[in-house]
């Protein structure tokens, strides 16, 4: 059977179309969420306050939930990392410098130990 469009071809306008839809229901959320006015709601003010801790603490557990403790080469570069970004981050208040200069502290203490 010969046909005008081909499987391949239908699939990919489903996928273009697709796209397409979610692209334009991304982009009309905010207005959807907030109106015209632009104020987000104290419900949105809320999760913007109390996810970025909640966010950090869940990467922390899940980057140190397997730390061997039966040699100090297992712990001590997670350990000075974490103290590293701790510091940092109290310091400058910079999350993307806190992540950068506690994995660029890590990398060398894999190195070295």
């Amino acid at each position: 059977m010969n046909s005008l469009f081909s499987t391949a071809f239908l699939a990919d306008l489903a996928i273009v179309a697709v796209a397409s839809l979610c692209t334009i229901l991304v982009r009309a959320l905010p207005f959807v969420l907030f109106g015209r006015s632009g104020t987000p709601g104290r419900g949105v003010l809320y999760l913007g306050r109390v996810l970025p801790p909640a966010v950090m603490a869940i990467l922390v557990v899940y980057c140190l939930k397997s730390t061997s403790f039966s040699a100090v080469t297992g712990y001590l570069p997670q350990l000075v990392a974490v103290a590293v970004v701790v510091a940092l981050h109290l310091w400058r208040r910079n999350t993307l410098l806190s992540i950068a200069g506690g994995t660029a502290v890590y990398m060398i203490l894999l190195r070295l130990l």
